[in-house]
């Protein structure tokens, strides 16, 4: 497709974008919607060529570049090649639990907060926008009150959290122009994720525990890309918190309707009968290194005040999701 072709397409308006993690669920989904809006994304991750599902989507395609965001010089001549109006930062060390094992800290925060600043460096010396995506682990977890976007009393709960918030700093006190964006209880199709995990053991077993007192809301990365999109090409940088509507939930409520509705698609192997869904404390639950937030209620109102469509709710969210899984 010509260049002219793709910003009549674009409105006129064709951007060049970086995206790293495209190995993930996240940068899988916002590479394919870049070019779908006809703009243009180099892809980058670990890995010496694009990893992720092999779906035939345009991400599969797209160009590529290997680069570990961990090394500065790289990331230099990486960014200063490409030269992108735009980053999106999806890259992270996500392994919450394993993050804790005393081996793993300084690597993690290398990722999380080290990748991240070396990120933010170029994009200052590049004059282009940056996306961060973060996380409500950067808040205490406690009480019932959703998290404001511009909250600043800040305190992790487990290294996850403290890296993560390491990396929002390099980023807020590195350049002008950036979107920090926290997400929660994410999934989409290029990765593993809670819904595909209670569907592998709702297989298995005829009893679950799910605990019900960590409440929060679902993010479709599907759903996020597009959102993600739509702030990067206007200049309304700051915080933001996202998820998909629908309401707050607790992981139990959460498995209740995913097997609800592969029962709906036809898989009655999750029906009531057969499977039984327990509700069960954090601390009854117990097995998890890291220490998790009970609330990750997030206030997403500041999304409508500055002009953008919210996400879709998450039940439809899921629904589509589990199709697009082949349920």
């Amino acid at each position: 497709m010509s260049q002219s072709l793709m910003s009549i397409i674009s409105g006129g308006n064709s951007m060049k974008f970086f995206v790293t993690g495209v190995g993930g669920q996240l940068g899988h989904d916002v590479m394919n919607e870049l070019a779908k809006r006809g703009h243009e994304g180099v892809g980058s991750d670990l890995a010496a060529e694009y990893s992720g599902i092999a779906d035939g989507s345009a991400v599969t395609k797209m160009p590529y570049v290997s680069m570990d965001i961990t090394d500065a010089a790289a990331v230099e001549t990486v960014l200063q090649e490409v030269k992108p109006d735009a980053v999106v930062h999806c890259a992270a060390w996500t392994a919450v639990d394993l993050a804790e094992d005393d081996d793993k800290v300084d690597k993690v925060r290398s990722i999380n907060a080290g990748g991240t600043k070396n990120i933010a460096e170029v994009c200052k010396k590049l004059d282009c926008k940056m996306v961060y995506l973060s996380t409500d682990y950067v808040f205490d977890g406690q009480g019932t009150k959703p998290w404001d976007p511009d909250c600043k009393t800040y305190q992790p709960l487990n290294v996850y959290g403290q890296t993560k918030l390491e990396g929002e700093l390099a980023v807020s006190e590195t350049l002008d122009k950036y979107f920090i964006v926290r997400i929660a209880w994410v999934f989409g199709v290029n990765g593993k994720n809670f819904i595909k995990t209670m569907l592998n053991v709702g297989k298995t077993h005829d009893t679950l525990k799910v605990v019900s007192d960590q409440v929060g809301t679902p993010t479709y990365t599907y759903d996020l890309a597009r959102l993600l999109v739509d702030m990067i090409e206007t200049d309304k940088y700051g915080y933001y918190h996202v998820t998909n509507e629908g309401g707050y939930i607790s992981w139990y409520d959460f498995t209740k309707e995913i097997f609800r509705q592969a029962v709906e698609l036809g898989h009655t192997e999750y029906s009531e009968d057969r499977l039984t869904v327990l509700p069960v404390t954090t601390a009854e639950y117990g097995l998890s290194k890291a220490k998790r937030p009970f609330n990750s209620r997030l206030d997403k109102s500041k999304l409508v005040k500055n002009g953008f469509t919210p996400l879709p709710t998450w039940q439809d969210a899921l629904r589509r999701y589990l199709k697009e899984i082949g349920m």
